[in-house]
């Protein structure tokens, strides 16, 4: 399946987080991108597919998660390049300044980095969710200086507007061994 859309569901409980992704595997044709518990005990659900099936998804795990629902988000036809950064497995190549975005939530930063790869011209190097963060979640990118300051400025508004946003910064000559830290 071609997924066009995702769905997440941020929960507080890690064994709401079985039982809701469950759910949405059960209610909706969608496939399961992330499901795992991420720092200070909270767990995610990130599903992908076609809209519909991920709206159905995501509205019987919201139905599911009773009183343990932090979050939650459907993106119709999220940017290809934010579904290769989520599932990065092969460093990507690093071309020119560096950008990062960071958030203290993690949906608003799939919707950060969707805002980025849709209004500009950079490489997303990967989309880092709440793995030994603390909870928080970052957007790497690479390009040419002014788009990455315009894939910043794009991804920035979006976390800026949530009142998640944690820092951004564009290094327009990044050393070449803080590359290999990012990637």
């Amino acid at each position: 399946m071609a997924e066009k859309s995702v769905g997440l569901i941020e929960l507080s409980s890690i064994a709401a987080g079985f039982q809701v992704a469950d759910t949405m595997l059960k209610a909706g044709n969608v496939r399961l991108l992330l499901s795992r518990s991420i720092c200070s005990g909270k767990y995610m659900v990130l599903i992908g597919g076609e809209t519909a099936g991920v709206t159905a998804a995501v509205e019987a795990g919201m139905l599911a998660a009773g009183g343990c629902l932090i979050d939650e988000f459907i993106i119709a036809n999220l940017h290809p390049d934010v579904f290769t950064a989520l599932g990065r497995t092969q460093p990507a190549v690093p071309n020119g300044a560096l950008g990062i975005i960071e958030s203290f939530n993690v949906a608003k930063l799939i919707e950060a980095a969707d805002a980025v790869a849709k209004t500009s011209d950079v490489q997303l190097l990967e989309v880092r969710l709440a793995m030994a963060m603390g909870g928080k979640a970052f957007c790497s990118m690479t390009g040419d200086v002014s788009s990455v300051q315009a894939g910043v400025a794009a991804g920035r508004a979006v976390l800026a507007q949530a009142g998640v946003l944690v820092n951004a910064v564009v290094i327009s000559r990044p050393h070449p061994d803080v590359y290999r830290e990012v990637i």
